[in-house]
């Protein structure tokens, strides 16, 4: 199987305005994603697809892959699909922009979905970490997901779900991480359809999946970093990177 990294990177951001070009040790964030994509080393290529030129000239003045979208785009899905739609490939994986911490054993887990006969079922994968402080669980920037026992997905929202109403009952918050796989034929088959209720409601695009009954398989994953929503996440970043260089 052919396997491509997609990294949608549009300029403007509703609650962080320009994030994927503020400085993060040095370089810029989509940057940064770029090279820690790259340097997984498990995809046949890796290609940022922006709306900017300037997103576009930072990425090929660096050496790195990118081509411009011919159109707008609700999605970032929306966005991948263009670019790939006369491309020879079979599994492609979506890498947000403002996911500079990529990471080799998570992806080499979501693509490992796919294999097998059991992975000739699988359309859509994700990726998904336990979330286990209270005030990300109630924080809308953090998309949550609930699975049922084979870790499909059965719901995602920016409200914490399972809602805790026994309190003799402790239940797992998982966060739903940014990065997913899909194959090219679900992908295309995805921006065929009109957004659908949920995600004009939570916008979160994954919920078109669910709306028209395709399940993600969710994978479990130690922490991945830090996605970068807010200026308050950019510092986070930044004492990430400190920490882990």
């Amino acid at each position: 199987m052919k396997k491509i990294a997609m990294i949608p990177a549009r300029i403007g951001a509703t609650r962080f305005p320009r994030k994927l070009m503020q400085l993060l040790g040095g370089k810029t964030v989509i940057l940064r994603t770029y090279e820690s994509t790259v340097n997984t080393g498990v995809f046949d290529e890796v290609i940022v697809v922006t709306d900017s030129d300037e997103i576009f000239q930072e990425i090929t003045g660096n050496g790195g892959k990118a081509v411009m979208s011919l159109k707008e785009h609700e999605s970032g899905s929306d966005r991948i699909a263009e670019a790939v739609k006369d491309m020879d490939v079979d599994i492609v994986v979506n890498v947000q922009g403002d996911e500079p911490f990529a990471q080799r054993e998570a992806l080499e887990k979501l693509l490992a979905e796919f294999e097998g006969e059991a992975g000739k079922k699988v359309q859509v994968a994700s990726l998904m970490q336990e979330l286990k402080d209270a005030k990300s669980v109630a924080d809308p920037n953090y998309v949550k997901v609930a699975v049922d026992l084979n870790f499909n997905s059965l719901m995602f929202s920016r409200s914490p779900i399972p809602y805790h109403r026994d309190k003799n009952v402790t239940p797992i918050y998982y966060e739903h991480i940014g990065i997913y796989a899909f194959r090219k034929e679900a992908l295309l088959q995805f921006t065929s359809w009109p957004m659908t209720p949920l995600e004009a409601a939570e916008k979160v695009e994954c919920l078109r999946y669910l709306e028209h009954g395709i399940p993600l398989k969710m994978v479990v994953t130690e922490y991945m970093g830090v996605e970068i929503d807010t200026a308050e996440d950019l510092v986070k970043a930044e004492a990430f990177l400190k920490a882990n260089s």
